[in-house]
């Protein structure tokens, strides 16, 4: 009985233990690279170092993932107090940022009308002061 349990135990430990086989690395003769246990016989070869897998711990994971959970709630919480108020300012910062975005445009382009230019290229910054300045009256004055 004592030989028996013997013998499970020494076979389980085999089964389990880690295996170290040997990596090689060589280039065919039409350029493929080709990796095996098994080195070649007629090429030169080198051997790869693969490194050890790495695993994490599972209890790790889990505590991990209940601190998000709590951060994610606290963040709904706060956002469910005041969503309204929270996303209506996030609309008006954003309009206010597109505002300042077409404002820095027509200044860009009336700074390089002021500068002089040929009748084409003149004409396709007035073109585009007309389509900026449409798009900030529609988007910012008219609303």
């Amino acid at each position: 009985m004592f030989r028996q349990i013997f013998l499970a135990a020494l076979l389980a430990i085999v089964m389990c233990s880690p295996v170290n086989a040997d990596v090689y690395r060589w280039v065919s003769g039409d350029g493929s690279v080709h990796f095996s246990d098994v080195p070649p016989r007629d090429r030169p070869y080198s051997p790869v170092r693969v490194r050890p897998v790495t695993s994490l711990p599972m209890h790790e994971n889990l505590k991990q993932s209940e601190g998000v959970e709590r951060h994610r709630k606290g963040v709904e919480r706060l956002l469910a107090d005041g969503s309204e108020n929270y996303a209506t300012r996030k609309k008006a910062e954003e309009l206010e940022e597109t505002c300042q975005d077409y404002r820095n445009q027509l200044q860009n382009i009336q700074s390089q009308l002021r500068a002089g230019y040929s009748n084409d290229r003149g004409n396709g910054l007035r073109r585009k002061r007309r389509v900026v300045s449409q798009a900030y009256s529609r988007e910012c004055i008219l609303r």
